[in-house]
Order: structure tokens, then sequence, then C-alpha cells
């Protein structure tokens, strides 16, 4: 039964490579720069977006879709940053998949949008096969998860564009070893840029966002 099992994958991964090709050709036919974000569960990537938005509407126009198996309460959350933000309910899906992006953006004027922030559900294996039609892909690991984790979970950061590692206000206290964090990930991914900013305390946040301008070329 294995090669029936691989067919069906491949399958479904075309498709959604597919659906996704279309998403970034529309995306770009309106000049919307779109981030996705993957974290796993509890990696504090709703309080770094949540602080993102906030601190950007007054620069740029954005907006966000939420990625979660069965409540809102994360685009609820985000929603009090005010700005326009969707939930996606995935029911028992484990990752967003691109037809899910597009279904969610139905109705959604996009010319009014120059950034489009995408949070994936909490996961860092699914995700990493699943192309949004993004411009960026950002996987995103706390302080408090281990510095192994990058050469437990490799694809997810060998197929990001940045990592950022969050809550670093923790890292003295939980004793975070940040050389060798910034090691593993870089034997996963040799180059990829780390950035260490905090949603709590707000260090680091410019030069996240500096990065943002730079990498999507809108103006400040």
């Amino acid at each position: 039964m294995q090669p029936r099992i691989v067919e069906v994958r491949e399958g479904v991964l075309k498709k959604n490579d597919l659906r996704a090709r279309r998403l970034r050709e529309e995306f770009g036919e309106h000049a919307v720069f779109v981030v996705s974000l993957v974290s796993s569960p509890g990696a504090g990537k709703t309080a770094f977006l949540e602080k993102t938005l906030r601190d950007l509407k007054a620069v740029w126009a954005v907006g966000a879709l939420v990625g979660d198996l069965a409540t809102d309460c994360d685009a609820r959350r985000l929603g009090q940053a005010g700005v326009p933000v969707r939930q996606i309910t995935t029911g028992t899906v484990c990752h967003l998949e691109a037809q899910m992006v597009a279904d969610a953006l139905e109705g959604w004027d996009l010319a009014a949008l120059d950034m489009l922030f995408i949070e994936n559900v909490g996961n860092l294996v699914c995700p990493s096969s699943y192309d949004l039609g993004e411009a960026l892909r950002i996987v995103l690991m706390s302080v408090t998860e281990g510095e192994d984790k990058p050469l437990k979970y490799p694809t997810i950061f060998n197929s990001a564009d940045l990592a950022i590692i969050t809550k670093v206000d923790l890292a003295d206290a939980v004793g975070f070893r940040r050389a060798e964090a910034h090691r593993n990930i870089r034997e996963v991914r040799p180059g990829l840029e780390i950035l260490e900013p905090s949603a709590r305390t707000g260090e680091g946040m410019e030069g996240w966002f500096r990065r943002l301008r730079e990498l999507s070329g809108l103006g400040s």
C-alpha cells in the first residue's frame, strides 16, 4: 500500500502548489507582501504578531489570517490591534493549505493592503510542505523550547527564509544557550538570518521592522 500513499500525497501537494502559485500571482498583482509565520504551539507567535500589527498599522495597511484547529481566540486577540483579521478554522487538519487561504480571502479587497500576515496552526511538521503563496516564511522558536528544536524539526527550518527566537526576555531565567541555538539553526540551514525581538519589552522590534521594510520593498 505504500506506493499508493505516496501517490496520494504527491497529488495533494501538487494541487496545493498550483493553488499557491495562483495566490502568489494575485498577491503580486495587488502589490501585497505576504508573510507566513510557523512555530510549535506556545512559542509566542500570536504575541509577536499582535505587537507587530499594533506597531505597523500606523505605517502600512496590514491585515492577518489566523489558522487554528478549533477556536477563534487568536483571531479575536489580534483583532484588538485594530486591523482586519480573519479566522481559518481547520478542524482536524494540522496545517493551513493554499485553498484555505484563498477561501478566507474571498471578498477581501487586497488592493487595500500593503502587507498580509498568515499565522499558521501551531505545528512544525506539516506546514513545511505546504506553500501558501507567501513571499516570506518565518519560523519561530522560543527560548523555553530547547536549543535542539532545529535539529528535531529540520525541514521547517530548512524551508524558512528567516528565523526568529521569541521570549528572549526569559532567556536568562531558563538558562537558554544562545550560541548553541544559533549553531543548531545554521547546521540545518547555513546562513539563515536569525533575529531575537521581544514582543513583551519591545527590544529588537525595530530591527525586525527594518528587515521587513528591506525585504518587502515598502517605504517607511
